[in-house]
């Protein structure tokens, strides 16, 4: 039983470092977005590969109307949405750990 809490307690981890990365990945999309850089417009990798990984976060929420004026707030749903999902995992996966004691 141990090693089986000890292998989720490892899981909660990864996931709080995966969704950690995220959120930097978001701030820094936003960032950039600040300054008109188009990752279409440029050979570098790294803003493509950006760009592709934060739309796959942004797009569902780019249907929705959240834009007032020029102000675009479906990052900070998005924000809203992946911290929900951070807690619902880690939430379940502590309470597997409460079941199995």
């Amino acid at each position: 039983m141990v090693i089986v809490q000890e292998l989720i307690h490892s899981v909660v981890a990864l996931v709080n470092i995966f969704f950690t990365i995220l959120y930097w990945l978001l701030v820094a999309r936003i960032v950039l977005s600040w300054f008109g850089v188009n990752p279409y417009m440029t050979s570098n990798g790294a803003l493509s590969a950006l760009h592709q990984v934060t739309d796959m976060i942004l797009k569902p929420f780019r249907r929705l109307p959240l834009q007032i004026g020029l102000l675009d707030l479906t990052p900070i749903v998005a924000f809203i949405a992946l911290q929900f999902a951070q807690r619902v995992l880690v939430i379940g996966l502590y309470g597997v750990v409460g079941m199995l004691r």
